[in-house]
């Protein structure tokens, strides 16, 4: 996903993703505002906030398409070029405040863009699996953490030990992603696996962590087929085929340098494990409409 610095760009996207979740509450939200709790005496009604909820859940996920390593300066960015569209914007506690409860609806957006990706890309086309790290501190605060602690945890991953949570998902080649789990940074990889491939048909490409014979029998006994990288000590030779497929495991990798790199999903800001957990989910959320937004523009284009 490249970062719009163009101010009339960002204009451009502002207004797409507007009219996108104005749409998204008007045909799926509201049907489900009739099974939410009413106030009472002894739950009061929720603070009203001066934005709307479709422009609140708009700037949460625009906030990832500015290139902002975080909420603060993208604030001063609404503040600077965006205070005549939002003149009664919040004072800052509060719109994170707003925007770390409205998460939920995140949450909500990013199941239907997963049923959606699952669907077009059905039986016969490739997934691929594999899960990176969350850090929360560096390893050196482990102790000191208290934001996550009974939370987060203590792992060890490629690029050596870290303190926070783990990504795992599954994507296809359009790097559209399929299934996300979010677990403690001490869950196994192959555990994760086995949580997310409920209705995951077909192929599923993975690396050397996922290398497991009882796994393997229990995809195929559901219909999957997992083909996995080999370890260093494992005296196995592999076909020119098999390692064309393993190279393809870069989509899954590609997904993850755009969440880290370009969007910032790994953070160590939040002062609550809510605030974790919703920076996540926004972060997501945004990759996933960006995905959403080239099947919709881009697709019919190439055509």
């Amino acid at each position: 996903m490249a970062l719009l610095q163009n101010i009339s760009d960002l204009n451009t996207i502002l207004i797409m993703i507007y009219c996108f979740v104005s749409d998204f509450l008007k045909g799926i939200v509201n049907n489900l505002l009739f099974v939410l709790e009413r106030p009472s005496k002894n739950r009061p009604p929720l603070k009203k906030h001066n934005l709307s909820l479709a422009e609140l859940i708009s700037l949460a996920i625009f906030r990832f398409f500015t290139g902002h390593n975080n909420w603060k300066d993208f604030y001063r960015h609404l503040k600077t070029y965006h205070q005549a569209d939002f003149p009664r914007l919040p004072k800052y506690g509060n719109f994170i405040d707003a925007i770390n409860t409205l998460s939920l609806f995140a949450q909500i957006m990013l199941q239907g863009f997963m049923n959606v990706f699952q669907k077009l890309t059905g039986i016969n086309k490739l997934k691929f699996v594999d899960s990176t790290k969350l850090k929360v501190c560096d390893i050196k605060r482990e102790f000191s953490h208290k934001v996550c602690k009974g939370l987060a945890s203590k792992s060890k991953s490629s690029m050596g030990w870290f303190y926070g949570f783990r990504l795992h998902i599954i994507c296809n080649e359009l790097m559209q992603i399929l299934k996300i789990k979010i677990t403690t940074g001490a869950f196994g990889e192959r555990k994760g696996l086995e949580m997310m491939w409920d209705n995951i048909l077909g192929m599923i490409v993975a690396d050397a962590g996922y290398v497991g014979k009882e796994l393997r029998e229990k995809a195929w006994k559901l219909n999957k087929h997992l083909f996995t990288a080999v370890k260093a000590n494992m005296k196995k030779l592999m076909t020119e085929a098999q390692w064309q497929l393993l190279k393809m495991r870069q989509y899954v990798e590609t997904v993850f340098s755009v969440l880290k790199l370009r969007l910032g999903i790994e953070t160590t800001l939040p002062r609550s494990p809510l605030g974790y957990m919703a920076h996540y989910l926004w972060c997501l959320t945004a990759y996933q409409l960006k995905k959403f937004f080239d099947l919709l523009y881009i697709k019919p284009l190439l055509a």
